[in-house]
């Protein structure tokens, strides 16, 4: 490879595909991007039904200086494309024992709630985010941006200083023990570790290294783009477009083509094409699966456990619930026992539900005097489970425990119904049996253990999304992006 422009290839549109695309073309190269569905995203994509639009997969937007700085690298205002503002509540809270939490972007606000109501010392949020806070100034920069594959990392003066605080990280106990050396009510606890399921994993079982990520939303905020979620799409795929980015919608890729050790191109649709370099935003183990069957799949990607995965109704909803904001959690009573029927591949008796209202700001999704509802729940990936058996039994629950809570009921006022459950999400994002962040990270080593985003063996094979480094989410996809625009960088000014 030289540095002269080089005819790149990016296998899957998600967000870390479009992102790559972006970084990739404002260098001047060729770019194409081959996606099975017709349009673009992945998950980060939207259904429409009836009068009704929702925003299909991630709902909740943080570190929204990763989009504008797609714009700012190509010297354009990212305000003039995309908009977003920011929630002056990040969530509400819900508990079957009647207590209710309104979460405040106001932290000094929220620390006096959290005192009077749950009987918290005044300034216990404030320490945990302070802590929240060092854990990602010095790990979490260097863990979201650098390969850590890559001797070089490990040489850094950043990454020395981080190493020398590693036993502050809570890295060698649970996010669950981390929680309770921080808050004495079982509330709060419950609250924090919720954060576990930010990259589909176990409380009781993930590293607390991982309460570095209330310190994401809390202390940096939770957005609301305009126009829904949709819009992060949108905006990066209409970038792409102004940069010569060759979208390919309807065309799956099925081989990636290499010979001597290098990359030679793609096979799409049963056309072969010729690339210098090609980028996968499939998923890791489907790539070996689908994509280089030839080649032996690693043993810690043939065997790793999956994520959790989630079952979604998307409900039109005939009413208006002003005590509802835009995100809102009404809990389970025995949040351990949920996460040991997930690990053991069951649907929790009495699960936690999510409900996000996009209407709330963005008021065409929804008609008038009515609510557009993503409503989901923590499941295990497929493993065979009779998900139409199951979507009868969640509509029952969900809609009962709904009901209690808001004092309404809830199935009377259901419109309009749309699912995804783990098959149906494995199939619209090809996502390994519809786990929603690829690998779980339900050891203290997993942060480190994720595929790297450079192909060892293949010269010219780079890796992004949720599957491979640093992990799932919407920041960590745009970082994966930012990781291999780097990577190819570095390796063309070798050549």
């Amino acid at each position: 490879m030289t540095q002269d422009k080089q005819k790149i290839a990016i296998i899957g549109s998600g967000v870390a595909g479009l992102a790559a695309a972006v970084r990739l073309a404002a260098r001047g190269h060729q770019v194409s991007v081959f996606e099975k569905n017709a349009f673009p995203g992945g998950k980060l994509s939207e259904i429409r039904a009836g009068n009704y639009r929702f925003d299909a997969g991630p709902s909740l937007f943080t570190m929204p200086q990763w989009v504008d700085e797609l714009y700012e690298m190509v010297g354009m205002e990212a305000s003039d494309h995309f908009n977003y503002h920011r929630l002056d509540t990040l969530c509400k809270y819900y508990w079957e024992n009647g207590k209710e939490l309104e979460f405040y972007a106001d932290l000094d606000k929220t620390g006096k709630v959290i005192s009077q109501k749950f009987g918290e010392a005044p300034d216990a949020l404030h320490r945990y985010l302070s802590k929240s806070r060092k854990k990602y100034k010095l790990a979490g920069e260097i863990f979201l941006k650098k390969p850590l594959n890559q001797l070089n990392t490990w040489f850094n003066r950043d990454v020395a200083k981080a190493l020398t605080y590693i036993f502050g990280y809570d890295l060698f106990r649970s996010m669950d023990k981390t929680n309770k050396s921080a808050f004495k009510s079982p509330e709060l606890i419950q609250l924090f570790n919720r954060y576990s399921t930010y990259n589909g994993s176990d409380p009781y079982r993930s590293s607390g290294m991982f309460s570095m990520i209330p310190h994401i939303e809390m202390d940096m905020g939770a957005w609301a783009p305009e126009g829904g979620m949709i819009a992060i799409t949108k905006s990066l795929h209409d970038l792409g477009i102004k940069l010569g980015v060759k979208y390919h919608f309807n065309s799956e890729a099925t081989k990636i083509l290499h010979n001597n050790n290098s990359v030679t191109g793609l096979k799409v649709n049963g056309e072969k094409y010729d690339f210098d370099i090609v980028v996968s935003n499939m998923d890791i183990s489907l790539t070996y699966e689908k994509l280089l069957s030839e080649i032996k799949m690693p043993k810690s990607i043939k065997y790793e456990e999956r994520s959790s995965s989630g079952f979604i109704f998307y409900w039109g909803i005939k009413g208006e619930f002003p005590e509802l904001d835009v995100h809102n959690i009404i809990f389970s009573s025995d949040y351990k026992a949920e996460f040991d029927a997930i690990r053991n591949n069951k649907i929790p008796d009495n699960p936690t539900i999510y409900i996000n209202v996009t209407s709330k700001y963005h008021p065409p999704d929804a008609p008038e005097g009515c609510e557009n509802w993503f409503v989901m729940i923590n499941t295990p990936s497929d493993t065979g489970q009779d998900w139409s058996k199951v979507r009868e039994m969640l509509r029952k629950k969900i809609t009962s425990k709904l009901s209690e809570i808001l004092d309404r009921d809830i199935k009377s006022l259901i419109e309009i119904e749309e699912v995804l459950d783990p098959t149906s999400i494995a199939s619209r994002t090809l996502s390994a049996d519809g786990a929603l962040y690829g690998s779980s990270s339900n050891s203290m080593w997993a942060a480190f253990l994720r595929h790297s985003n450079k192909h060892t063996k293949i010269k010219g094979l780079y890796l992004c999304g949720g599957s491979v480094h640093p992990g799932g989410g919407i920041p960590l996809c745009l970082s994966s992006a930012r990781i291999v625009d780097d990577l190819i960088h570095q390796d063309l000014s070798k050549s």
